[in-house]
């Protein structure tokens, strides 16, 4: 008899919450309803961009590689993916195979810019990191054979400041060297030295710090 009235008590403590509380409790089911219902559609419609993305890239990719390219399609494709789907990782790989492409045709101009666009798509902390730093590499070697020191300069010396590889050690050494900054070159030098592995790449550092040596005398 006593389990009986106990649980009584307990249904009726629960019932009197539930009425108290009615309004309260709804607005929480209801919300979570909500963010369930946005995670769901929100994936839905990320792989839905991403199979759409992953076509245009394709052709694009396609375009790129033949014999004879189309320069309006592959621009066409490029910008169909940079405006519709800029933060997916089919635009990102798609302007670093266009800058890239540039490149090794002498389109520097075309390029530089190609590689500016990815450095800003990837600037952000959930910015593809790779792309970034190739991004940042590849136009400092553009914007240095110009000339233009402070610029290369800028791309790379957020890695250079710190240990990183051996090749943005040196090509910050031959920035600051064209800007008669013979102590900084010759730290990025010797940090260079140190990380490379092979002998060709030691014996050109070599010969960098060396002629730092002689200029200095």
């Amino acid at each position: 008899m006593n389990n009986v009235y106990e649980n009584n008590m307990k249904t009726n403590s629960l019932f009197t919450f539930f009425a108290k509380n009615k309004k309260i409790l709804i607005s929480i089911l209801i919300t979570l309803i909500l963010v369930i219902c946005y995670f769901v559609i929100n994936n839905q419609l990320t792989k839905k961009k991403n199979a759409e993305a992953s076509i245009i890239y394709t052709s694009f990719l396609e375009e790129l590689s033949s014999d004879d390219p189309d320069f309006d399609l592959i621009d066409q494709g490029l910008n169909s993916l940079l405006e519709t789907y800029g933060s997916s990782g089919y635009a990102q790989i798609a302007l670093l195979n266009k800058a890239s492409f540039d490149a090794n045709n002498n389109n520097f101009e075309e390029s530089l810019k190609n590689f500016q666009k990815l450095v800003s798509i990837t600037d952000s902390a959930k910015g593809n990191k790779i792309y970034n730093k190739i991004a940042r590499v590849s136009a400092a070697r553009i914007l240095f054979s110009e000339k233009k020191y402070d610029e290369a300069l800028n791309m790379v010396e957020k890695f250079s400041s710190k240990s990183t590889n051996a090749y943005i050690h040196e090509l910050t050494g031959d920035i600051l060297l064209k800007q008669s900054k013979t102590d900084l070159s010759l730290a990025q030098y010797e940090m260079a030295s140190e990380k490379y592995n092979d002998e060709v790449s030691k014996t050109i550092i070599s010969m960098k710090i060396a002629n730092i040596g002689k200029q200095v005398e």
